[in-house]
């Protein structure tokens, strides 16, 4: 499958290649932003639905932290290793394959933005998708790299987002009450 995919893509007009290329990276400063106007309409929100909005990029964070661990672990070689041509340029030859960590952040990033609000969804899935896609298509992971990121990104992040919220929430509600005027 990786094959046919990478096949298919040099087939591929030239501004795709450069969308592709440029999306995945791209997408995370979407994720970035979101997570920005999250914050912002949860400001004068309960304080819980605050601590979701703040402990979602931790999250992320944690979900990457494992998923880096991992890589380490199972020292996959990257699939454009092996002399295929490919659109990006095949990363250095320490930078493992399994998972593929832009799509765990993209995957987590839709997770705990979904936590935090749940109209994001019909955006922000279909957005994580197509950047792990893309992962492939470039020719840098194969599919089940990014099938795993997926994975890892969309259980971890928003459940390491969770167990935050325990102690995020009382910090919330301490600003507040010191920074409301009396």
């Amino acid at each position: 499958m990786y094959r046919d995919i990478v096949d298919f893509a040099l087939t591929t007009p030239g501004w795709l290649h450069t969308l592709a290329e440029i999306g995945t990276d791209a997408g995370l400063f979407v994720f970035a932003a979101l997570f920005v106007v999250c914050w912002w309409r949860a400001r004068q929100a309960p304080a819980r639905d605050l601590a979701l909005a703040i402990a979602g990029p931790a999250g992320v964070v944690g979900a990457y932290v494992v998923s880096e661990g991992v890589k380490v672990l199972v020292r996959e070689d990257r699939p454009c290793r092996g002399g295929i041509a490919t659109i990006a340029a095949c990363p250095p030859s320490t930078d493992w394959s399994f998972p593929s960590n832009h799509t765990v952040i993209a995957a987590g990033a839709a997770g705990t933005l979904i936590l935090a609000w749940r109209a994001l969804a019909w955006v922000v899935l279909p957005l994580a998708a197509v950047m792990g896609f893309s992962r492939v298509f470039v020719g840098v992971h194969y599919p089940h790299d990014v099938a795993g990121g997926f994975l890892l990104g969309l259980v971890l992040a928003p459940l390491f987002a969770l167990l935050l919220v325990g102690a995020v929430t009382p910090a919330v509600r301490l600003a507040r009450s010191r920074l409301s005027p009396r």
